[in-house]
């Protein structure tokens, strides 16, 4: 038994004005239909009222929640420019491309046609977040080594030794941020250390911290 295809619309428009209303009305009339003939199950509909320059847009900000949380790899809107305008629409569209949602447009009358540049843009994107996360998992991985090659034993900071991951942690641990420093770990790399450990720390905290446990102390 072949699975329901699940979608979603995005329908959005410049103004507040109310002369406005019959064009997202049609655009969210014009969708369904347009869902219905690719064979697209309709589960919810969002709308906005606002600039497409700007991303803080009520509407824009459920329907990504709502794909994310419902898992949902299909969205259809009027053309691409309803999604967004400038730098905004490609902050759109590379965080829809993360999400592997299929984008269709009622203006191509099926996948979202992008032209040359924007598809290096996004290609670039989603090249240097890569390659941002794996720096960043580097950073980790060498402050943990150098932090054990210095005597740092991670498993006796756990809060609940039943927990492998040791997500359960106190909101600063300045003992273990103290310990490290000790160590000759630089504030980033001991970010990087405790963050790889679970805690949820920035560097700007790390190092308030240590300079409040300096000022206590001297």
């Amino acid at each position: 038994m072949n699975r329901v295809k699940e979608a979603v619309l995005y329908c959005r428009v410049s103004t507040e004005k109310e002369s406005q209303d019959s064009s997202l009305e049609r655009q969210e009339s014009e969708l369904k239909e347009f869902a219905k003939t690719k064979g697209y199950n309709v589960m919810s509909v969002f709308k906005d009222r606002h600039s497409g320059y700007d991303v803080e847009r009520e509407g824009l900000m459920d329907l990504l929640d709502y794909i994310k949380e419902q898992h949902i790899t299909a969205l259809f809107v009027q053309d691409e420019t309803r999604l967004g305008r400038g730098n905004g629409r490609m902050a759109v569209l590379h965080l829809l491309n993360k999400m592997e949602v299929t984008i269709f447009t009622l203006n191509n009358a099926g996948n979202i046609q992008l032209n040359e540049m924007d598809t290096m843009l996004l290609e670039i994107l989603a090249l240097v977040e890569e390659y941002q996360r794996k720096l960043h998992n580097a950073k980790i991985r060498r402050g943990m080594k150098r932090a054990v090659q210095n005597g740092y034993r991670p498993e006796n900071n756990l809060k609940d030794r039943g927990n492998p991951e040791g997500r359960e942690r106190i909101d600063a641990p300045i003992e273990q941020i103290i310990q490290l420093r000790n160590k000759g770990l630089t504030f980033e790399e001991i970010t990087s250390t405790l963050n790889g450990l679970g805690f949820q720390l920035s560097k700007a905290t790390v190092h308030r911290r240590y300079k409040e446990f300096e000022e206590h102390n001297n």
